[in-house]
C-alpha cells in the first residue's frame, strides 16, 4: 500500500475517534450540571480539558457554555469537533477510490451537515447555551454519525491492509484517550476515595467517568450499579471484553498491526510487534491493585509514551520510510 494512502486512512480514523470522544465528554459533563453535581464548575470543566489533553488556544474563563462551544466550532482549536471532522473527511477525499461508496457518503453527509453556514451560526448561537435543546440533538447526531460510519466502514470494505490502517488509528487513539482520562479522574478517585463506594453527588461523576466511556451499562452488568473507584479504574483499564478499555483497544491494536504485517510482508516490522504485544501482555497479566498500590498517574503516563512509540513506529515503518528500507523490507 502507498504510504499516502496508508496515512491518510489511519488519521482519518483518528480524527474520527477524537471528534466521538470530546463530543460524548462535552455531552456527560453539560448534562452533569442538569443534575445537580456538587462538583465545582472550575473543577468540573478544567477536569474535561486534562481529560482532552489541555488543547492549545483553548481556556477556561469560567464560562462552561463558551468553552463547549469553542471546543465544538473553534476551527482553530485543531481538536475541536468541526476541526475533526473536518480533517476527517479531507483524509477520506484523498483515498476516496480506496474506501467504500458508503463510507464516503457517510462522512461526506456529516461535513456538508455541520459545516453549512446557516447551521453553524444557529448552534453557535443558541445551541450551547441550553443543554437540553439543540445542541443536545447535534452532540448526539455526531456521535451517531461516527457510528454509523464505523459500521458502515466494517460492513462494506474489504478488510485488507487499507482497514487495517482504519483499526490501528481508531484503537491507538482511543487507547490514548482512555488513559488521558483516566489520568484526569485520579485525584477525585483514585487518590482519595480508594476502598469506599460513592457517596451523594459523587455517584453522578463517578457516573459521568463511566459514561465518558460508553461504559456505565456495561459496569453495571458486571459489577452491579454499585461504584466503587477500584472497579472503575479495574473495568476501563484491564478489561478484556468491553470496546473502550485501554486493554481491549491495546488488544485490538495489536491485532491490527499482525493483519498489516501479513498483507505487507514486512519482517522490518517485528520490532513494531514486540513493542505493542509488550504493553498487551503488561495489561493482561496486571492487576487493579498493583496499579493502585503504585502511582496511577505514572502507570498510565507509561502507557501514553508507549503508545507515542508505536506511533513514531508505525510513521518510521509506513510512512516515512526511505526507498532503502522499503527495498529491505
Amino acid at each position: 500500500m502507498l504510504s499516502r494512502v496508508a496515512d491518510s486512512m489511519y488519521w482519518m480514523s483518528r480524527y474520527l475517534e477524537r471528534a466521538e470522544h470530546t463530543t460524548r465528554l462535552l455531552d456527560v459533563n453539560l448534562n452533569l450540571m442538569l443534575d445537580g453535581s456538587s462538583t465545582n464548575s472550575d473543577h468540573q470543566w478544567l477536569r474535561v480539558l486534562q481529560a482532552l489533553g489541555r488543547p492549545r488556544r483553548v481556556r477556561w474563563t469560567g464560562d462552561p457554555y463558551a468553552l463547549a462551544r469553542s471546543l465544538t466550532f473553534d476551527t482553530e482549536n485543531k481538536s475541536s469537533v468541526l476541526s475533526c471532522i473536518i480533517r476527517a473527511r479531507e483524509n477520506s477525499r484523498h483515498v476516496r477510490e480506496q474506501i467504500s461508496t458508503e463510507q464516503w457518503h457517510r462522512l461526506n453527509s456529516l461535513y456538508l451537515e455541520v459545516t453549512r453556514p446557516e447551521f453553524k451560526s444557529a448552534m453557535q448561537a443558541e445551541a450551547l447555551d441550553q443543554v437540553g435543546g439543540s445542541s443536545g440533538a447535534f452532540l448526539q447526531h455526531v456521535l451517531e454519525a461516527v457510528h454509523q460510519f464505523q459500521g458502515v466502514t466494517d460492513s462494506t470494505m474489504s478488510h485488507g491492509e487499507g482497514w487495517q490502517f482504519i483499526q490501528v488509528g481508531r484503537a491507538l487513539e482511543r487507547a490514548t484517550s482512555i488513559a488521558i482520562l483516566l489520568e484526569a479522574y485520579n485525584d477525585d478517585l483514585w487518590a482519595k476515595n480508594s476502598g469506599r463506594p460513592a457517596e451523594g453527588n459523587e455517584y453522578l461523576e463517578w457516573m459521568g467517568l463511566l459514561r465518558s466511556a460508553t461504559a456505565f451499562e456495561a459496569y453495571c452488568k458486571v459489577y452491579t450499579a454499585d461504584l466503587t473507584p477500584e472497579r472503575i479504574l479495574e473495568f476501563l483499564l484491564l478489561d478484556q471484553e468491553f470496546p473502550h478499555s485501554l486493554r481491549f483497544s491495546i488488544d485490538a491494536l495489536q491485532t491490527a498491526l499482525e493483519g498489516i504485517q501479513r498483507t505487507a510482508g514486512k519482517s522490518r516490522a517485528e520490532g513494531l510487534h514486540r513493542i505493542a504485544g509488550r504493553l498487551s501482555a503488561s495489561l493482561a497479566f496486571a492487576s487493579v491493585d498493583e496499579i493502585l498500590a503504585g502511582k496511577v498517574v505514572a502507570y498510565l503516563r507509561d502507557i501514553r509514551q508507549q503508545c507515542q512509540v508505536i506511533h513514531e513506529t508505525i510513521y518510521r515503518l509506513y510512512v516515512d520510510y526511505s526507498i532503502q528500507a522499503a527495498l529491505a523490507g
